[in-house]
């Protein structure tokens, strides 16, 4: 390969013979001072030199181009018998993945999905649900305030409440989305997470139906079959309300360190829609009743896939990622 000091001499050399000032251009300049009878064989002969030198020079500088651009071709040669450097193919993030076997489910049950704005008021995210002001649950919410009174939802129970607003029962629906919450970052908690939200408004609807709804969904996103109980519990937007057990995946009931020896673990609560909720969004609670289930979706992919840690959802380790897939 013709290297940079070769390309440089050949120029300097240029410069020396064939430049402006160079030895040709004072020759030619010494031919004036010349006997007028010498001058017109002087000139000849310069022109002559010139024209070799113009010429050995245009040859040389071909050769030193031609062997850096053949240098060039090898050193950028691609084999073509190499295999080739596959690029992966991505993939969705397995809780995107787990929302929409979710959803799938639940529309095989009947269900339509709806959504709503992030971004709440506290008339829907807590008044609306039987959570008045100086309410103690809302000291179960700890929440993100903005400005105006506004704040990030903590539930996508905000969604039930707007789309009983503005439709007529029978329906039912559910409401998948991120919620947020100040709660500070561990294995089993997030400020961000998701939450499906569930409910059902009709004429005659009672916990038989919640039950039977929840334990077809369970045994269908587990895939195993399922114990299911519910328990009493306290929520302000229900009346009854329950906390939803399923046998444990792991042990299957026998009781294990999962399930601190019970053989049940818990992952969602639920209850008939509080008649004083109907009440406010205008539908008649003395015709029509209904079933309200919420559950977070990180919950349950956790128990199906054994995960420890909510975390690793969100820390991008591709290794984790794909171990889901």
């Amino acid at each position: 390969m013709a290297d940079t000091h070769e390309v440089g001499a050949l120029e300097a050399w240029r410069v020396r013979f064939l430049g402006k000032s160079g030895i040709l251009t004072e020759e030619l300049k010494r031919i004036g001072t010349l006997d007028a009878t010498e001058r017109p064989r002087a000139g000849q002969l310069v022109n002559q030199l010139k024209k070799s030198l113009d010429e050995a020079y245009g040859a040389r500088r071909a050769a030193l181009l031609a062997a850096q651009h053949k240098a060039q071709l090898a050193a950028e040669a691609v084999d073509v018998t190499l295999p080739g450097r596959g690029v992966g193919l991505g993939g969705l993030h397995p809780l995107t993945q787990a929302l929409r076997r979710i959803e799938d489910i639940f529309a095989g049950l009947g269900f339509v999905k709806a959504s709503g704005p992030e971004v709440e008021d506290e008339f829907h995210n807590f008044e609306a649900l039987n959570i008045p002001a100086h309410h103690p649950a809302r000291a179960m919410h700890d929440t993100f305030y903005l400005e105006n009174g506004q704040l990030l939802r903590t539930h996508t129970s905000t969604v039930q409440i707007r789309f009983m607003e503005q439709n007529a029962p029978p329906f039912r629906i559910i409401a998948p989305g991120r919620v947020y919450r100040a709660d500070a970052s561990d294995p089993t908690h997030s400020p961000i997470f998701h939450q499906v939200e569930g409910l059902a408004v009709g004429e005659g609807i009672h916990m038989g139906h919640l039950k039977a709804t929840l334990h077809n969904f369970l045994e269908s996103f587990f895939e195993h079959p399922l114990a299911v109980r519910l328990r009493p519990s306290y929520f302000p937007f229900t009346e009854p309300s329950a906390e939803v057990d399923i046998s444990c995946l792991l042990c299957h009931g026998e009781g294990c360190r999962v399930c601190k020896g019970t053989g049940f673990v818990e992952v969602l609560g639920c209850g008939l829609v509080h008649p004083d909720v109907l009440t406010r969004v205008g539908i008649d609670a003395e015709r029509f009743s209904g079933f309200a289930f919420g559950m977070g979706a990180e919950r349950l992919l956790m128990l199906k896939d054994g995960v420890p840690d909510l975390r690793l959802f969100y820390e991008n380790d591709l290794r984790f990622l794909r171990s889901l897939r």
